[in-house]
Parts: C-alpha cells; sequence; structure tokens
C-alpha cells in the first residue's frame, strides 16, 4: 500500500521546468509518480489538491534557531514548527548561538537534536571564525566533514579584510560558499535604523547604506582573486543590488537574498518607536524596496530569505535604541514574498518557487542531495499552496515562540496548506485539504 497520494493538484517543479496538472503518488518517503490521473493504488491517505500547488519543499538559507544557549527565544523544535506551518522544509541554520557554531560537536549537537525534535531538515551553516570574533579562522574543513554547508558570522562582518581573504580561499578549497553580514563597523556605531529623515525625526542614530555597500563592494574584488562563491545577506540598498548585479554579468561567483521585511517596508515602519520594525540591516526608503524587487525580477538577486530571528518580549519591550535587531518570519513569508512580488507582476508563481526551492538548494550544495526538486525518485519533501487562500497575519497564532512580527493584522493571500516531509505530513491547516 502506498502512503500518501496527492490528486489534481499543479505540479510546480522550477529545476526540471514541470508544469502540468497532475497526480503525485508517495511511497517509502519517495515520489514514485506524477501522471495525470492515477488509478487502482491502494493508498492510506488521499488528498485533493485542486486549485493549489504542488512544490518542491520550500528552502530557507538563513534562520535563526537559537539553540544551543538561547531557548528562551527559540528552540529546534519550535523554530522548524515554525518551518513546516509556513511551508518550508529544510532550513539552514546561523551560527549565532551560545557557544557558536564553530565545533564539530555542536554541529554535531544540531544534528541529532533535529532528528529528534525537528519538523524540518536542519543544515549548519557554521561559523567562518573562532567564536565569530574574526580573529582567528575556524576548522572549515573540519566542519565541512561534519556537515556545515555553508560559511558566515552573521550577526556580524568579517571586518579585517586580510582575515576575510583567508576564509574565502579556505572556502574555495571546501568548496563551500561563504554568506556576508554585510557591515561597515564604523559607519554604524550608535546606528538603530536608517540614515534619513524618520531617524532625524525620531532622534535616532542614523545606518547609512555605505555601511554595507563598502563591505560588499570589498568583499567582490576578494572573490574575484579568490574564486569562493560569495554570498550576500539580507540585502537592503539600491548600491548593493547594483553591486551584485553587475558581478554576476562579469561572470564572478557572487548572489545575494532578500527578504520579505526589506522587499515591502520603509523605515517609516519605525514611526511611533515600533521596536517590531528594527531590523540589521535597517529597513530604508521606498527606492530600495523598488531596487530590491527589481533585482529580483531581472536575476540579480535570485535567492529570498526570511533572516527569522526571533526574540522574547523582554528584547524588544524596551526603549528603541536599546532594542534588539530582527523579526520572525517562517510562519508568513510566502504570502509575503506574493504580495511584493506576484501580485506586483514582477514574477510569476513558477519563478517564486525557483527562489524558494532550486535556488537556495543549488547555494549551499543540496541539490546535489535532491533538496529543492521534484522528482519521481527524488525524497517527497513537498509544499501545497493555495494561492488563493486569504488570511489575516497573527503573530500569536504563530508555531515559532517569537511574536516580534511588523506584520500583525496584514492581510494577504497565499498560504501553505500542508507541507510534507519524507512522506509524512507535518503540517496541514484545518479544512484546508479533502482526505478522501
Amino acid at each position: 500500500m502506498s502512503d500518501l497520494l496527492i490528486r489534481s493538484g499543479r505540479i510546480l517543479d522550477p529545476a526540471s521546468g514541470r508544469d502540468e496538472v497532475a497526480d503525485l503518488l508517495v511511497e517509502d518517503g519517495h515520489v514514485v509518480a506524477v501522471e495525470a490521473n492515477i488509478s487502482g493504488v491502494a493508498v492510506k491517505h488521499e488528498l485533493d489538491a485542486e486549485g493549489c500547488l504542488v512544490t518542491p519543499g520550500l528552502v530557507d538559507p538563513h534562520v535563526h534557531l537559537r539553540e544551543p544557549g538561547q531557548e528562551g527565544k527559540e528552540t529546534i523544535a519550535t523554530g522548524t514548527a515554525s518551518a513546516a506551518a509556513g511551508g518550508f522544509t529544510t532550513v539552514c541554520c546561523m551560527p549565532n548561538t551560545a557557544p557558536a557554531l564553530d565545533d564539530p560537536q555542536v554541529l554535531e549537537f544540531i544534528r541529532l537534536k533535529a532528528q529528534e525534535t525537528g519538523s524540518a531538515r536542519v543544515h549548519a551553516v557554521a561559523a567562518a571564525t573562532i567564536g565569530r570574533k574574526g580573529e582567528e579562522i575556524a576548522p572549515i574543513g573540519a566542519l565541512t566533514r561534519s556537515g556545515a554547508v555553508g560559511f558566515s558570522d552573521d550577526g556580524d562582518v568579517i571586518a579585517d579584510a586580510a582575515m576575510m581573504r583567508m576564509v574565502m580561499r579556505t572556502c574555495k578549497t571546501h568548496d563551500r560558499v561563504f554568506m556576508q553580514h554585510a557591515q561597515e563597523l564604523t559607519l554604524t556605531r550608535g546606528a538603530a535604523m536608517n540614515e534619513g529623515p524618520t531617524a532625524t525625526r525620531l532622534g535616532l542614530g542614523g545606518w547609512p547604506a555605505l555601511a554595507e555597500e563598502l563591505i560588499v563592494e570589498r568583499d567582490i574584488r576578494i572573490a574575484a582573486e579568490t574564486g569562493c562563491r560569495y554570498h550576500v545577506q539580507h540585502v537592503s540598498s539600491a548600491g548593493t543590488v547594483e553591486l551584485i548585479r553587475a558581478a554576476r554579468q562579469a561572470g564572478l561567483p557572487v548572489s545575494g537574498e532578500a527578504s520579505p521585511h526589506h522587499l515591502l517596508l520603509t523605515d517609516e515602519a519605525c514611526d511611533g518607536y515600533d521596536t517590531n520594525a528594527k531590523m540589521n540591516p535597517p529597513l530604508r526608503s521606498w527606492s530600495d524596496v523598488e531596487a530590491l524587487r527589481a533585482g529580483v525580477a531581472d536575476g540579480a538577486i535570485n535567492v529570498l530569505a526570511t533572516d527569522h530571528a526571533p526574540h522574547t518580549e523582554a528584547d524588544k519591550n524596551t526603549d528603541f535604541a536599546s532594542a534588539a535587531f530582527g523579526i520572525v518570519g517562517l510562519d508568513c513569508a510566502l504570502p509575503l514574498y506574493e504580495k511584493a512580488l506576484v501580485s506586483t507582476g514582477l514574477i510569476d508563481w513558477p519563478r517564486l518557487i525557483a527562489l524558494l526551492t532550486i535556488e537556495p538548494a543549488r547555494l549551499v550544495g543540496l541539490d546535489r542531495q535532491g533538496v529543492g526538486k521534484l522528482e519521481v525518485g527524488g525524497v517527497a519533501d513537498i509544499t501545497i499552496i493555495d494561492p488563493e487562500r486569504t488570511w489575516s497575519i497573527d503573530p500569536d497564532r504563530f508555531m515559532s515562540k517569537g511574536r516580534n512580527c511588523p506584520f500583525k493584522g496584514w492581510e494577504v493571500r497565499s498560504r501553505a496548506i500542508a507541507t510534507i516531509l519524507g512522506g509524512d505530513i507535518v503540517h496541514q491547516a484545518n479544512d484546508a485539504l479533502v482526505e478522501a
């Protein structure tokens, strides 16, 4: 008896170019058939997906699961439950934990904890330097052998150019991407939000776009010399988009990601000292939003990532200058991407799914394991999306521990109504699918 039959969905697999209405059969955790009308098969579960998109499980290459050491903010269990609720079956966790992910034993802890409690696959992006201090290179070879899919000191920049060059050379040797948190620290001391009229009106320290762009420009030169794959995390400025676009047009191994908040919000969201709108890098101007959207549309920005960053209420319920940076994003990212990119006519659903599946999988080399694909013989990591389902974002209903979300009350369209991990249904919206 087969495990699951998904009927009459629009099968979207950007990796192969498949886009057709068909049935999909799952057995022993793998896709065994995609055909126009599968009949005569005994199954344990049958889901009617008419009018829905059936896609590879979504992939987020930039999340903060906070474990080990910051379990009051999030755990691998709650973070992956949040991922599953948002349609994500694979996430890459960042190294700014306590201790940092700079030791193979810590990566083994992540692997075992995710295996035990996770509702999504978890892969580690390990620290590039010991303790993420930028002073001593981490054991990149040993961490690679322990499963690290990329390297970053995310939450901190590698400020020293010589160290950056050494890290990139080593990442190149081990065929791993380096992912940069681009922030020239001398330009952001005391800064709480984007440099501009809103910061001036609120009396807050301003954070110029130049702080991001200077690091990216430097790093692109190092990437050109070393041949290392270089990825800019949470791009926020129009200037950075142009730098990445030029590098990609020149054939350099450079990529960038956009997050929902930078595609939808400006620094005016900080009015009233709303700490839920405090980001790193900060929300910027509408011209930056437009440039980011254009970069996604023309391929300069080729990955979408939430930068899911849960915090406790105490972290955010304080004065703006002292509040923690970041928002949660996994539970509600999909409809926000739809709002910014599909509803505006900039891209279509197949391209959006590519940006959320095969593109991030390629970034961290997981495409070689079948991640980001929906193919016969492949692992049955599947997301079923109702593109017309409307709902109101309510952080109090998130699976994440975090409630720090500036999108509370937003009316949005499209939702992941079922998430399937290795053939098992790990999330299903109430009454969203009919089970035969």
